[in-house]
């Protein structure tokens, strides 16, 4: 960027760096260099993919964006201009210390941590969030298919009963269609070992695991998930109503999440993408 100065502090300037004023006028008469005006196309083009992941993506993330759209940079160029603009990914939450042990409850560990199945509709796995309103709070149960990541069923009530883990499975059978043998993998919560759950599972020929009591690790795939959406999403907010809450949690999962954001275990495709492929691929 170019910019005029005073004569007073432009002699002040150039006696300091050793310049002639000459050469500083002749340096603004050029105007902006090619790699200047590039690095300005580039930017607005950071900007809008930047803006279209809803504010969250990082350089990584937006260089593979650039790309897929047939630009031709390197990911260090990327992360010096979003670094100049000051755009920068989502920071999530600090992590707390958990403990690591426990022993197994009512159901055994059947995924025992695999979390790469080769192919769909293999391991799903599950889980429950709270999201604060000031109507109180908003629960959200999630079912996530761990070949792609892709939320395949969800549902979201103000209470955190047995019935809203029954929605989301509903849900994700509804949709998917799975033939018999899905593992569904949850951790030891009541609404996970309550005979109602257990039942649906059995009835749909579906395969039960259950993490080790009070280990984090053994389900930490879904537990990435709600990360994800609260660090790029919900950020500490405060929703006005439920109502507003499930709307935002809507769009998210509907609109971004599955169809849009990127993930390493993915191939840094979206979820849908990925499935997509392998369905073309049949393999």
């Amino acid at each position: 960027m170019r910019v005029h100065i005073g004569e007073f502090r432009l002699s002040a300037m150039c006696r300091v760096l050793g310049v002639q004023r000459s050469g500083y006028y002749t340096w603004l008469r050029c105007g902006p260099s090619e790699r200047d005006r590039d690095d300005q196309r580039l930017l607005g083009l950071i900007k809008h993919h930047w803006l279209a992941s809803g504010a969250v993506y990082g350089y990584r993330k937006i260089t593979l964006d650039l790309r897929e759209a047939g630009e031709r940079c390197s990911r260090h160029r990327v992360r010096r201009l979003m670094k100049l603009e000051g755009l920068r990914a989502q920071i999530g939450y600090g992590s707390k210390p958990r403990h690591r042990g426990g022993p197994v409850g009512v159901v055994e560990n059947v995924l025992n941590r695999d979390f790469a199945p080769e192919a769909p509709n293999k391991f799903w796995v599950t889980d429950i969030t709270y999201i604060r309103t000031y109507e109180g709070w908003l629960f959200l149960a999630a079912i996530m298919d761990l070949y792609s990541r892709q939320i395949v069923g969800w549902a979201t009530q103000a209470t955190m009963t047995r019935d809203l883990v029954l929605q989301a499975l509903l849900a994700a059978v509804w949709k998917r269609k799975p033939g018999p043998g899905v593992l569904v993998h949850s951790d030891q919560g009541c609404q996970f070992t309550s005979d109602d759950w257990q039942s649906f599972l059995k009835e749909h020929r579906m395969v039960p695991s259950m993490s080790r009591r009070g280990n984090c690790h053994d389900n930490a795939v879904a537990e990435s998930f709600f990360s994800a959406l609260k660090k790029e999403r919900i950020k500490r907010r405060i929703y006005p109503t439920r109502q507003a809450a499930a709307s935002d949690v809507f769009d998210y999962i509907e609109m971004f999440y599955n169809p849009v954001r990127r993930h390493g275990s993915a191939g840094d495709l979206s979820p849908v993408e990925f499935e997509r492929r392998y369905a073309l691929h049949g393999s």
